[in-house]
């Protein structure tokens, strides 16, 4: 075997395998107790997955295998997703490069044995990220020296943000979206350095580039960002090739073909509605980050999502690296390089200014995403990582030059040591890398034994059509394995298709439904205290979705009025609240008997209510949003605190500051008493008021969790189903299994 391409296979291998072997290290669950570890892992003895959209992936997957498609049915020639945001359900959206690959290689896997789609789904990403860093060390091995692909590769496959995105059990999109860059990019490079010789060089790489960014628009909907960019950068070159006089035909048949190319493969293979999408890509990643004017008078549901917040300094840093300071090194010394023909002769042969300023502006517009969202640091690292093997590369040649200095003979005699420094030099580089990724393996699976089983319990004793109320995290873990619809998921308002809602007559309320509206009311009916109220709201979210409040809005033509109608009528039996429509607000008979065909149906759908312990977690935006004061435009922000809990002999105290003295029972919170101290112990509970001019209580769960809420919340649903698991007059257990419960209605 020729020895160069020995070595190749051998750099490809080793670059596979640290991708691999480093994220198959992260099942071992090694930050959770063995007593514990159990809890956390699935029927085929892996942990569930960790990030919960991986149950969308999976539910989408197992209905492509089952008939065909991706959704549930098609409804007027559209493939429908049933199960998520019901009713009505949501149109079929979804990049599916993820669930056509699944699907073939769990159909290629059991031709052999029979392996479950769930195990092939959690495995997935960790053979398929690994592929991410053979692309790195390809497309900049033809940039530079084999050292900085290299550092190329390993970084990517090890670099913090992507890697714990790629581990076993985080079966998401994530896993494509390095790959498809570096292969759009590279290719696309090719293209320009073939431009303008002899034969269909260009045409051809320019062909890959096509190939390569259809693929990237099946497996992510941020691809559109590449190829804006792209498109952006062929037309400033043209236009300054054209103002220096030289020669452009080639680049524009090249640019067309990349631009036509992509948009057919697209539009037939996706339809023309990704072609709209395209289109309005910008405003939806502005939407996106700040939520949508027409929602403005909801309170913003994306705000409480942390991937889609900016991101700090010390964040940005923690979860790209090395490569974050390098490659703007390397992008800094490279310009250096090429001011000086000279240099740049001798240390990058094969990047001229084209490709430089390609990479400058790609570098750009990853910072400039951020500004979306953390989510967005994906798109950064791409371009970092190239110029950080650059980087390594002119280094490395700068080192060989001392085997020709007159000075320092030890290079001449033994230059093998040459060689064993740049060695050291690429792992100086990539293991801090290696380490901080080694923070992922204290992952924690996003479910647990008691919500899967409350989940399998609902598959098992429910009827097809009841429809699951809870939390939307854990919506599409609901919706996989209880096989039930549910009102909200991890989609939440489908903001990602809010552009061209007004294209499409799929969604007939346009841009007011889907939208983040919804959870407004499904926390409103966790908040309030009224249990008729509670009620009413999920029944008319069950039966007829949004359509209630629309309607309304449509006659009231204002939304903080709209919402104290619905508070004031949803809590009321249909003649009741007819008579308050009537004589209170005015509104028609006719009127009054369209909102309450919605808002009191007459064939209410089935529903169970389901609680977990992990909504204690996220009770403050529950109470920021269920109690959004309209009239402002603004949270109340209402107290709420949850933290653990630490026991001795002689004290109590919590992460979130709760103090108790067991000697003088005095518990203090921030130093302040409380209005009540309730200590729920294994169901049972113990109550005392303390302070009757405290603006809080606490509640201490099982000498474990320390919560405290504000008083005036004290009967609140939440309180009674989320922190106490307790009766109330309508809401009765089906169900429990710990840390989780069915309720009935």
């Amino acid at each position: 075997m020729d020895k160069k391409l020995f070595t190749t296979i051998a750099i490809v291998l080793l670059i596979f395998s640290i991708g691999l072997f480093l994220r198959v290290e992260t099942t071992n669950l090694s930050s959770i107790p063995d007593s514990q570890k159990s809890f956390y892992q699935d029927q085929n003895g892996l942990p569930y997955m960790y990030e919960l959209d991986s149950y969308y992936n999976y539910r989408l997957t197992e209905n492509y295998l089952d008939h065909g498609h991706l959704g549930d049915a098609i409804i007027k020639g559209v493939d429908w997703d049933l199960h998520s945001y019901y009713p009505p359900g949501v149109p079929i959206d979804y990049p599916p490069l993820i669930v056509y690959l699944t699907a073939f290689i769990y159909k290629f896997i059991n031709l052999f044995g029979d392996v479950p789609l769930l195990v092939i789904c959690f495995w997935l990403s960790a053979f398929i990220a690994p592929l991410a860093g053979i692309a790195a060390y390809f497309f900049v091995g033809r940039v530079t020296n084999q050292y900085g692909a290299v550092t190329a590769g390993i970084l990517t496959v090890t670099i913090p943000y992507y890697f714990v995105r790629t581990v076993p059990g985080w079966f998401d999109t994530d896993m494509f979206n390095l790959l498809f860059p570096f292969l759009v990019v590279g290719f696309f490079f090719l293209a320009l350095d073939s431009i303008n010789k002899p034969g269909k060089r260009a045409l051809i790489f320019s062909s890959l580039t096509v190939v390569s960014m259809f693929l990237f628009a099946l497996a992510w909907n941020g691809w559109q960002y590449l190829f804006y960019l792209i498109v952006f950068f062929w037309v400033v070159c043209i236009l300054v090739t054209k103002l220096r006089g030289g020669m452009v035909k080639n680049h524009l048949y090249n640019l067309i073909l990349f631009f036509a190319g992509t948009l057919i493969l697209v539009g037939v293979s996706t339809g023309l509605i990704n072609i709209f999408k395209l289109a309005y890509s910008p405003i939806e990643l502005l939407n996106l980050s700040s939520g949508s004017a027409s929602w403005a008078d909801w309170p913003n549901l994306y705000i409480s999502v942390s991937e889609l917040t900016k991101p700090s300094l010390e964040s940005i840093v923690s979860r790209i690296g090395i490569a974050l300071f390098a490659g703007l090194f390397g992008l800094v010394w490279t310009f250096r390089i090429l001011l000086n023909d000279e240099l740049s002769q001798k240390f990058l042969k094969r990047i001229n200014w084209m490709s430089f300023w390609f990479l400058v502006l790609w570098t750009i517009a990853g910072f400039v995403a951020l500004n979306n969202g953390e989510r967005f640091m994906i798109m950064l690292i791409p371009p970092l990582v190239v110029s950080t093997g650059i980087m390594i590369g002119i280094c490395i040649e700068y080192m060989s030059l001392l085997k020709n200095s007159q000075k320092i003979h030890i290079f001449k005699r033994n230059p093998y040591i040459l060689k064993v420094l740049s060695i050291l030099i690429v792992i100086l580089v990539v293991l801090p890398g290696i380490w901080a990724s080694e923070t992922s393996f204290n992952l924690i699976p996003g479910t647990n034994d008691d919500i899967w089983a409350a989940s399998v319990w609902i598959n098992n004793n429910t009827s097809n059509n009841t429809v699951i109320i809870g939390d939307w995290n854990n919506g599409h873990l609901y919706t996989a394995i209880a096989d039930r619809p549910v009102l909200e998921d991890g989609r939440m308002g489908y903001i990602e298709t809010l552009p061209v809602r007004n294209f499409d007559d799929l969604f007939p309320y346009k841009d007011k439904s889907p939208s983040i509206s919804r959870d407004y009311w499904i926390n409103k009916a966790f908040v309030t205290d009224n249990e008729s109220l509670s009620v009413g709201i999920m029944r008319m979210l069950s039966t007829s979705g949004d359509q209630g409040y629309i309607t309304l809005d449509m006659y009231v033509g204002n939304t903080s009025k709209t919402v104290d109608i619905m508070n004031n009528i949803l809590g009321l039996d249909k003649e009741s609240a007819r008579n308050l429509l009537l004589n209170d607000y005015n509104l028609s008979s006719n009127q009054a008997d369209e909102v309450l065909k919605y808002t009191h149906p007459e064939n209410p759908s089935p529903m169970v209510v389901v609680t977990n312990d992990k909504m204690i977690n996220v009770g403050h935006w529950i109470f920021t949003f269920g109690g959004w004061n309209f009239t402002g435009n603004s949270s109340n922000n209402y107290i709420y605190s949850s933290g653990t809990v630490n026991t001795t002999s002689d004290y109590l105290n919590s992460s979130n500051d709760v103090f108790m003295d067991f000697k003088t029972e005095n518990l203090t919170w921030g130093n302040e008493t409380p209005y009540f101290v309730e200590f729920i112990d294994n169901g049972t509970i113990v109550k005392r008021y303390v302070d009757p001019s405290s603006d809080f209580g606490v509640f201490i769960i099982d000498h474990k969790k320390a919560v405290v809420l504000d008083k005036q919340f004290e009967n609140s649903i939440f309180t009674r189903l989320v922190i106490e698991k307790s009766n109330s007059t309508v809401f009765k257990p089906l169900f429990y299994s710990n840390k989780a419960v069915v309720w009935g209605v």
